[in-house]
């Protein structure tokens, strides 16, 4: 494997990978260029190891940056080797993975890196929505090369060694590495939005190993199902109602051996992302959360059952990713309206219309279950009837309508006295914000009890696997 044997890139893919799967393309390839003594230097692979592979028996495509050559700079001949790869994965519909670990463009080469950095571009913009693409950032990957995992669909980073970055933090006015070090994990984690994981270098590893069996090859492919699971269809979930609050608790429990896979942790808290299984087969989850709870059950972080711009966007991203690639999604809503603040403002509107126009105009079977309360245009926007969910479950503690009864009533007799507001707000209960008023009205299609919910969605996707639903003819959304 020529340097792959020995180098830290070519461990990154041993470890990586099932062993003694790797099969290793463009070994021989070296440098092209000859200006400022490239010539008498020695270019193994120049600088990327790339290949293929199988991780758990499936096949991938990845390439692997090796800093020993050249610091891990992008050249003419290192972003061919990529492109060819990403060729190949787009012939066969197979994930392609990338490894960074990079100096950056390398300045010998000017014009023709350059060229060759929009060169991957171009693939890695081709295979969006086509076949998954995943990064994982080991080392520095600072300026045109941070475009690399945001134009993936899934980023891990290595939280002592990952760098990314598109100004280096102390090129930005007013800013020094030491106040906010931009470059770091966590701030690419809880403030970009970009990092979907982070953690040791073995821990990402198996991240993007879990994650890699959970996708379908392509677009074009079937879901990945685990057909040796053993988890009982119709378990019960007797504590689930407890973690009603934590939501990405509650998804664990429904999903099958209690496995959830959570994406963006850090970023944009009071939503839920990630993957899970029911059935042995890949369910997309989004998911609103209140709070965030300890082992004991002790909230540590609490969200108000608001919506935030970053949540809105975080969903929106999952429920498009999934849509592309055929994976039906699953929402747990309990929202009371959007957050409230001069920041969140800003993008809500924005953020929140695309979340909407994500949900609307998916066509994978959409299935809704509203675990709490579902108020006014955020419950609206989480994956409702309205917009086209195709089942929408309800728990029998759930809440459905504009707002709370008792707020309702003040603003529809703002003049009347204390008594009075005490009567109307349960008379708007009864007949506005129960969940037996939303069932009847056809917003709800079946009011069930919390440690039933598994078994309900799993039927409801077993029902919806055949679905079919076309939308009118564009290029595509604007939105």
């Amino acid at each position: 494997m020529s340097n792959a044997a020995q180098s830290l890139a070519g461990s990154r893919i041993r470890s990586l990978l099932d062993a003694d799967s790797f099969v290793e393309i463009g070994g021989g390839v070296t440098a092209r260029n000859t200006d400022f003594g490239l010539s008498d230097t020695d270019t193994p692979s120049d600088g990327v190891i790339t290949g293929y592979g199988l991780i758990r028996g499936r096949l991938v495509y990845i390439y692997s940056q090796d800093v020993s050559v050249l610091n891990g700079t992008v050249g003419e001949m290192h972003a061919k080797k990529i492109v060819s790869l990403y060729d190949l994965a787009l012939k066969t519909g197979a994930p392609i993975i990338g490894c960074l670990d990079c100096g950056g463009i390398r300045l010998q080469e000017a014009s023709d890196a350059l060229d060759a950095l929009g060169r991957i571009y171009q693939r890695q913009a081709m295979a969006s929505g086509v076949i998954p693409q995943i990064t994982g950032v080991f080392g520095s990957c600072g300026g045109g090369l941070a475009l690399f995992p945001a134009l993936t669909d899934f980023t891990f980073i290595v939280r002592e060694t990952g760098r990314l970055f598109v100004n280096a933090p102390n090129t930005l006015d007013g800013n020094h590495v030491s106040r906010c070090d931009t470059a770091s994990a966590e701030f690419q984690s809880e403030e970009t939005g970009l990092v979907d994981g982070v953690g040791t270098e073995e821990e990402i590893l198996e991240k993007i190993r879990d994650l890699a069996v959970l996708l379908p090859s392509s677009n074009e492919d079937s879901l990945p199902c685990d057909t040796d699971q053993e988890d009982d269809l119709n378990r019960t979930c007797p504590g689930l109602a407890g973690s009603v609050r934590d939501t990405a608790r509650a998804l664990a429990q429904i999903a099958d051996g209690h496995f959830f896979m959570e994406t963006k942790p850090a970023y944009g808290r009071d939503v839920v992302t990630g993957f899970m299984r029911l059935n042995g087969n890949t369910i997309g989850c989004v998911a609103n959360r209140s709070a965030v709870c300890d082992d004991e059950g002790n909230v540590t972080e609490d969200f108000g059952g608001v919506l935030s711009a970053r949540g809105a966007k975080k969903a929106a991203r999952m429920v498009s990713f999934c849509d592309a690639f055929n994976i039906p999604v699953l929402t747990l809503t309990d929202v009371m309206g959007f957050k409230a603040s001069r920041c969140s403002e800003k993008h809500m509107a924005k953020a929140v219309g695309r979340l909407t126009c994500a949900f609307a105009s998916a066509t994978v079977p959409k299935v809704n279950v509203i675990v709490g309360k579902a108020y006014g245009s955020a419950y609206v926007a989480m994956n409702s009837k309205s917009i086209g969910a195709d089942m929408v479950y309800a728990w029998s503690i759930a809440e459905v309508g504009t707002m709370e009864a008792a707020m309702a009533a003040k603003i529809m007799y703002p003049e009347a006295d204390a008594d009075t507001w005490k009567v109307k707000t349960v008379e708007y209960q009864a007949l506005q914000s129960n969940v037996l008023s939303a069932a009847r009205r056809g917003y709800v299609d079946l009011i069930i009890e919390p440690q039933d919910t598994r078994k309900h969605v799993i039927g409801a996707f077993e029902m919806l696997y055949t679905k079919r639903e076309s939308r009118p003819d564009k290029k595509h959304r604007t939105v």
